[in-house]
């Protein structure tokens, strides 16, 4: 259901907005991303339960990369519509496989997340000192669909596909640096926080696992925008 509600609040941001919209801009980035530890619980493929303090690592610089994109409907205001995705990544270290009984867990072709967001720009908001600059803020809700790679230690069974797996939130706050009319750079950071229910599948006739885990990275972010 909150993955239902978080859709249906992505579409209805991004409709609302384009009419009344008076620049649109596309912006994408790439930077280093780090993870939050957090508590892993539930059940392992054929209901054993576990629950373990995980110590996660997001490898920004390893393939394939962190990055991310966005298009953003500026009002005259200075308020802005749009819709943002992000691949971060999360891998359990060899402790926490150990503990678990798995040879592998890791969101590593994306702990995707993807957010309708709603954000704030103060165009010339440094003065005549640097009239080129702009700070901006924002946040969005939106959705998680990580790519789930997980096995149990000796399992021929291996689960390696895309999960819709919860509800997920975004802040972010940066600078802008137009060098044309058109075109500019940024720096920013990023913050994102998902509630995860994670399914690991079993082998036949046994149930399949499910892990329940909250995941908040943290980012800083250099990029490229260019405006219409």
């Amino acid at each position: 259901m909150n993955t239902r509600i978080a859709a249906a609040t992505l579409l209805a941001a991004s409709s609302l907005a384009a009419p009344a919209a008076a620049e649109m801009e596309l912006s994408f980035y790439l930077g280093t991303q780090g993870v939050d530890g957090s508590t892993a619980s539930g059940t392992l493929p054929g209901g054993v339960p576990v629950s373990r303090s995980m110590d996660w690592d997001g490898k920004p610089f390893e393939a394939p990369f962190y990055y991310g994109g966005r298009a953003i409907w500026w009002l005259d205001n200075g308020v802005g519509f749009g819709v943002e995705g992000t691949h971060t990544k999360a891998y359990a270290s060899s402790a926490d496989l150990a503990a678990l009984g798995l040879s592998r867990f890791e969101l590593s072709d994306g702990h995707n997340i993807f957010t309708a967001n709603v954000m704030k720009r103060w165009e010339g908001g440094f003065g005549k000192m640097a009239p080129q600059l702009t700070p901006y803020v924002g946040g969005g809700i939106g959705v998680a669909i990580p790519h789930v790679d997980a096995q149990l230690v000796g399992s021929p069974v291996r689960t390696y596909d895309y999960e819709s797996t919860g509800t997920a939130l975004r802040a972010l706050a940066g600078v802008k640096y137009d060098f044309t009319e058109s075109w500019a750079v940024f720096g920013e950071y990023q913050a994102t926080w998902s509630d995860n229910d994670i399914t690991i599948d079993a082998l036949p006739g046994q149930l399949p696992g499910k892990i329940s885990t909250e995941i908040v990275t943290h980012a800083f972010n250099v990029g490229i925008s260019y405006s219409f």
